[in-house]
This record gives C-alpha cells, structure tokens and sequence, in this order.
C-alpha cells in the first residue's frame, strides 16, 4: 500500500533502538525524510546510518535530551516544518508506588506527559498551516490495564492522553491527526531488562521467566516491533486522516476487556 508519504519529513523521539526506532524505520521506508534521536552522539549517529542504509532514505540525527528546551530546539530546527512527530519517551522504572518520592514523581511526568505536550505544542500550528499533520503519541498498554511497579509510567501516560484528547478534536479539521499506540510486551531490549529483573527476583532462568510471561499472550508470542512499526507508519499515512484522537492497544490480546 503507497502511504502517500513520499518527501515527508518525520520527526521520531527516541528512536536509535526498539519500538522507536521501529517506527523511524518504517516511515523511512514510506519515503519520509526522518529525524531519529537518542541520548548519545555515537548511538543516534549510528542508528541513522544503519536505517538510511537500509531503506535508501534521509536520515538526520540529532542527539538531545527532549526533556531540556535546548534538546527541543536543536531537534525541531533539524526538522524544519515537521509533517509527522511520533512521541516516545522511556518509561520510569518498575518500582513500588511508596518509593515514588517527589524527584522521581515530578520526573515520570515531565518525560512522559510535559516533554510529549510541549512538542505537539511547537509543532501543531504548522501542521495546521499546512493542513497536513500526523502526531503519533507512544503510551502504553498499562493505560488501559495498570501494572503493579508501573504506576507512575500509567499515570503520566494517561494524563498524556488526557489532554491531548481535546487538543485531537480542535485540529482535526485541518487534515491533523492525534492518536496514540499502546504497545504490550515487544521483543526489545526494555523487555528483556524487565524479564531478567523477574528472573532474579523469582529465582528463575530467563527462558522461564519469559515462557511465563508469553502464557499471558493469547498470541502465544512477543511483538516483533516491526509489526508496531507498521501500525505507526499507517496512522502517519494519508489514507488515516480519518482517525483521530484514538487508542490502539498492539498486545496480542493481552487485555480481556472489549473497551
């Protein structure tokens, strides 16, 4: 299927590995022009390097903490006029709520719920202008089913997609969409970190840890985080103008519930 996204510039937070850097590739290999973004010079450089190769597209990289108006600005004026913004953030820590102090609290939401609004912020009255926008919001399926240890990445992300709820609707018009991808457990690295911590804690081997983890799937497997690189780029397409301010839970039927 042609997205119709040919020459389109995309901005991916996060994006030098996992589910990040999925969607960066995919909406490379739809004719975007991708900015990808990490931590580190050598990390993000490399990753840009490793997806323009791969599918013959431009790739800037700009290595910045979007959690500093300095990190922001350079990201956004290596963009320019930016047609898609995917927001992803890493989540805070599994961590019993009562360990949560005011720090770490006051943290988990500005990476999680502040960075993500301001960005949509600097970017959405150009898409307006131009009538043309694609926001793309990586939540989490823990909005719609918390975990316990993940309180605080459920709380910021739910605000997140709060507020930007509203926000969806009032630019809708201008051929702007706002929507948001709640990714269950994916093959990352993220996923792996959290299996050997359960591992450890359990007193089990990681196969075990991760056979238990994969009976809770109906789809009897992890993501591959090429198939939520997909559903990212489709909603970024042309042909999803019509889809706005949604959720989509990419679980493989993790949640029971139908809402």
């Amino acid at each position: 299927m042609d997205l119709g996204l040919t020459g389109r510039t995309a901005v991916v937070c996060a994006s030098t590995q996992g589910l990040g850097r999925a969607c960066a590739v995919e909406l490379a290999r739809a004719g975007c022009t991708v900015v990808v973004n990490g931590r580190t010079e050598s990390s993000t450089a490399q990753a840009a390097e490793e997806i323009a190769a791969s599918t013959g597209a431009a790739v800037v990289a700009v290595a910045a903490d979007l959690n500093t108006r300095a990190g922001q600005d350079a990201l956004l004026a290596a963009a320019g006029p930016a047609d898609i913004l995917v927001n992803n953030n890493a989540g805070p820590p599994f961590r019993d709520f009562r360990e949560v102090d005011e720090e770490a609290l006051l943290a988990g939401v500005k990476a999680n719920m502040a960075t993500p609004i301001r960005l949509v912020q600097r970017v959405v009255d150009g898409m307006v202008e131009r009538r043309f926008g694609r926001i793309v919001n990586i939540t989490s399926g823990s909005v719609k089913m918390p975990l316990a240890g993940l309180d605080l990445s459920s709380g910021a992300r739910a605000g997140l997609t709060g507020f930007l709820a509203g926000v969806a609707r009032s630019v809708a018009h201008a051929n702007v969409t706002i929507n948001f991808l709640l990714p269950g457990s994916f093959d990352t690295r993220r996923l792996r970190a959290g299996q050997s911590a359960a591992a450890e804690a359990q007193g089990l081997s990681m196969d075990e840890a991760a056979d238990r983890a994969r009976a809770g799937i109906p789809a009897g497997r992890f993501g591959d985080p090429a198939e939520f690189g997909a559903a990212c780029a489709f909603l970024c397409s042309d042909r999803a103008g019509f889809i706005t301010g949604q959720s989509l839970l990419i679980d493989g039927g993790a949640y029971p519930g139908v809402l």
